[in-house]
């Protein structure tokens, strides 16, 4: 048999050492016989390999030969079978235990096989299990605990085959046990594109804390002498930033299904991770009900609810969490807070997702939180606005249902009206900042007097009284916004909500006698602010042509739009229920405003009828263009315009607009030119800082 094995390995010596070194270390290694049960022929076959390597190294000419074939190539050792095993203990002796047991494993398998209960077979087997434990010692030196509790399963299963050494193979087992959350880490740690090595890993780790009884490690198990719990809560901690956030969700949901609490808490921090970081609000509502089941001793979750309520854009259900906080220093802290209340909840719910929810995950990058952007997310808002008008068509039901089972007069309309506010629906809004609406109860009491008393008028008689009810609700909510009147009389809120309802009674007949002249003056409200005349007597074709041929400046003049440049102001609209007219005029101050501005003709300065994410937005579109060195020539006209959807807080209209686009090089050179007619848009306005602003948009419907 060849051993990878020189003569100055073999006795522990560097190929330049001289015949004293060399005989001082033949005799310690006589003294050092290994004493882990070698039988006597082996060990003596051991001394003798020495004393011939000591012979053969301290005599010069036999050196100088010898030093001459390493020269040469020549590598490894030839033994005799009865000294392989002899061979092999020095093997293991220089250093080389992981050859050694690739070696001793292959001697113990057919047809190698040894004669049962001779000597050969026993020093093998203990030679076998010696240098499996030694790999494995070796392997984790070198972080690979993996490659060494594969040195011990393979020692392990040697064993239980031989059939001998069970001392020997409980230890290793043992070693194995010790050894297994370092497997698990170096398993996770790995590239994910080892998905078995990871999927290894994971089902490792959740055997491993199942076993222990949860995260808690309410059970007594085989890991208890070798992983306490402050030393697996240290482990868990390292192998959690190896997980993605939905294998932690999975994890911790199964782990709580099994009693864990803990893992339930840290599946509320997940799923509010995910829900957060991806955009999904459902499952923040997944979180909520999660933590809402946990009976934690000494969790305080009404802030960490609160912080759900916020992201749902649920203001009063927010405040009210924090107020019912168990934390004295937390309301403190709110209460003395110098700014709004609302920006404190904010800065909290800010701090709390990027310290304690957007941490340990692999696939999520736990950079700055920006509230702003979550807000004014287009499916963010739209899945708000779906759940506000879910919520209010649930009170409205319950609301009109108590009206029919009462069937009281309408002399009662006051007391109606407080029945209906204590079942009204949580304010919401889409991005904070926005005003606080006041006695949100109005919209049902608009709903529930339009299902009763309009129900067999027409839908335009409804359309009109519900944005005049609007308006009138708004301006109450500002009067109610003025806390120095309701700090000098309480009572004067319920005398003056009496005074209006009785006012609005009476305006009703008003109303419809004054309906037909209203609608004519909304019509004359409604018409185009350009100049009418001109494009009809140049006709929709020749519009689009006129465009086509003629830039920016002359076609201004052509078609009448100096006059709508001359007519669109930047003003704001506070008013609750703006106009198509009101909504129209803003919309085309907008784009003629951003096509100047993308033409680099101006500024865009549109921040009192704009949100700031839709500007910066136009922006750098501009610094884009200009590091391309071009211009945008658009010119854009509305021709029809639909009132989509509208609440309190969020307006949809749908737009179709002639457009065209030139593209120009800063020298002049006329690129590419993109033509449409007509192009869909859809326009979202919503009410922010008592004013309605452009939110967002969405073209090519």
């Amino acid at each position: 048999m060849e051993l990878p094995l020189d003569h100055f390995r073999l006795i522990g010596v560097s190929p330049s050492a001289s015949s004293e070194e060399i005989l001082r270390a033949f005799q310690l290694r006589l003294d050092k016989t290994p004493d882990e049960g070698f039988t006597y022929e082996v060990l003596t076959q051991r001394s003798e390999l020495l004393r011939l390597t000591a012979d053969l190294l301290t005599d010069p000419e036999s050196r100088r030969e010898y030093e001459n074939l390493l020269l040469n190539g020549s590598s490894g050792l030839d033994f005799s079978s009865n000294r392989e095993v002899a061979g092999l203990i020095l093997l293991r002796e220089s250093g080389s235990p992981k050859e050694a047991f690739r070696i001793t494993r292959k001697a113990l398998q057919p047809p190698q096989t040894p004669a049962l209960g001779s000597g050969r077979e026993s020093d093998l087997t203990l030679l076998a299990a010696l240098t499996a434990r030694d790999s494995a010692i070796q392997e984790q030196q070198l972080r690979s605990y993996s490659t060494a509790a594969d040195f011990l399963s393979e020692g392990i299963k040697l064993l239980q085959r031989m059939g001998k050494l069970l001392e020997i193979r409980k230890e290793l087992e043992e070693d194995l046990v010790a050894l297994l959350p370092y497997r698990i880490l170096d398993l996770l740690s790995r590239d994910l594109n080892d998905q078995e090595s990871h999927k290894k890993g994971l089902s490792m780790l959740e055997t491993l804390i199942i076993k222990r009884g949860g995260l808690e490690g309410n059970n007594k198990s085989e890991y208890g002498d070798y992983l306490n719990q402050q030393e697996f809560e240290a482990f868990f901690q390292q192998i959690r930033p190896f997980l993605t956030v939905q294998e932690q969700i999975d994890l911790f949901l199964e782990l709580q299904k099994r009693g864990s609490l803990e893992a339930g808490f840290l599946a509320f921090l997940s799923l509010t991770a995910i829900g957060f970081s991806r955009r999904k609000p459902e499952k923040l509502f997944e979180a909520r009900r999660i933590l809402k089941k946990l009976n934690i001793s000494g969790l305080d979750s009404m802030p960490l609810v609160g912080c759900l309520d916020l992201l749902l854009a649920d203001i009063d259900q927010a405040s009210a969490r924090f107020s019912s906080s168990s934390d004295e220093n937390l309301r403190d802290w709110l209460n003395n807070y110098p700014g709004n209340k609302l920006e404190a909840i904010c800065i909290f719910c800010k701090n709390w997702l990027e310290n304690d929810v957007l941490v340990c995950y692999r696939d999520i990058d736990s950079t700055e939180v920006d509230l702003d952007s979550w807000f004014e997310d287009r499916e963010i808002q739209e899945f708000i606005e779906k759940l506000e008008k879910k919520s209010k068509k649930i009170t409205i039901k319950s609301n009109l249902q108590n009206q029919l089972t009462k069937k009281e007069s309408s002399s009662n309309i006051t007391e109606d009206f407080d029945s209906s506010s204590a079942n009204v629906d949580e304010r919401r809004l889409p991005w904070p900042g926005g005003i606080k609406q006041e006695f949100e109860n109005l919209d049902i009491y608009e709903n529930k007097f339009s299902e009763e008393i309009f129900k067999n008028k027409s839908i335009e008689v409804y359309k009109y009284l519900i944005e005049k009810i609007a308006e009138l609700k708004f301006s109450f909510g500002e009067f109610l916004d003025n806390k120095e009147i309701l700090s000098r009389s309480p009572y004067l809120v319920y005398l003056y909500a009496f005074m209006i309802l009785f006012i609005f009674g009476i305006g009703i007949g008003f109303l419809r006698n004054n309906f037909k002249k209203s609608i004519q003056n909304e019509v004359v409200t409604d018409k185009p602010l350009i100049a009418v005349d001109k494009i009809q007597k140049i006709g929709e074709k020749d519009i689009i042509q006129e465009i086509k041929k003629k830039p920016s400046n002359e076609l201004l003049s052509t078609i009448g739009t100096s006059a709508v440049k001359n007519s669109f102001k930047v003003e704001k609209i506070t008013k609750a229920s703006p106009s198509i007219a009101e909504i129209k005029n803003l919309i085309n101050v907008w784009l003629l405003s951003k096509s100047n501005y993308l033409a680099g003709k101006s500024e865009i300065n549109l921040s009192k009828i704009v949100s700031k994410g839709l500007i910066d937005r136009t922006i750098e579109e501009r610094e884009n263009d200009m590091k391309k060195g071009i211009v945008k020539e658009i010119n854009s006209q509305i021709q029809k315009i639909d009132l989509e959807s509208q609440t309190s807080s969020r307006i949809v209209v749908l737009v179709e607009l002639n457009y065209l686009e030139r593209i120009i090089k800063s020298s002049g050179e006329f690129v590419n030119e993109t033509s449409l007619t007509p192009l869909k848009v859809k326009y979202i306005l919503g009410f922010s800082n008592k004013s309605w602003k452009l939110v967002d948009f969405v073209s090519g419907l």
